[in-house]
């Protein structure tokens, strides 16, 4: 496989705790934003979820703080999607300093859901991939 989707983001001051590290929460900021980022890289906007009926769900996420993010580093937020028979997907994520040091790592669960019927819907795969201008992004 290709190297993983990417976008760089560089940590603000307004983002860092007391301790001058990036705030805990703003992590999973720069995931979202990497993971739509995906998304419309490869075609899919929020707009065309939303008017097939599905909008993505975040079922799980784990985080692994390995190296601290202080304002002004510049950061790699990567994004993979590996895909299972059932109703969910993960997304496995990197945050990494462009010197190659990794600062932390996500797993996340997450799934399609059906907006009507408020339940998730079986194949999230083929949903993306009709979707999508370029489905080698989602790893189809």
């Amino acid at each position: 496989m290709s190297e993983p989707f990417s976008v760089r983001v560089t940590v603000r001051g307004y983002e860092t705790d007391v301790q001058g590290h990036l705030n805990q929460a703003v992590y999973l900021n720069y995931a979202e934003h990497a993971r739509w980022s995906l998304l419309q890289a490869a075609g899919v906007s929020q707009t065309g979820l939303v008017s097939t009926g599905v909008g993505p769900v975040v079922l799980e996420t784990t985080i692994r703080y390995l190296r601290e993010l202080l304002a002004g580093d510049e950061v790699d937020v990567t994004c993979a999607f590996h895909w299972s028979a059932g109703k969910t997907f993960t997304i496995r994520q990197e945050m990494r300093k462009p010197d190659g040091t990794l600062a932390a790592e996500l797993s996340g669960v997450g799934g399609l859901l059906d907006l009507k019927e408020r339940r998730l819907i079986a194949d999230p795969a083929k949903v993306f991939e009709e979707l999508a201008t370029d489905p080698s992004l989602f790893g189809l």
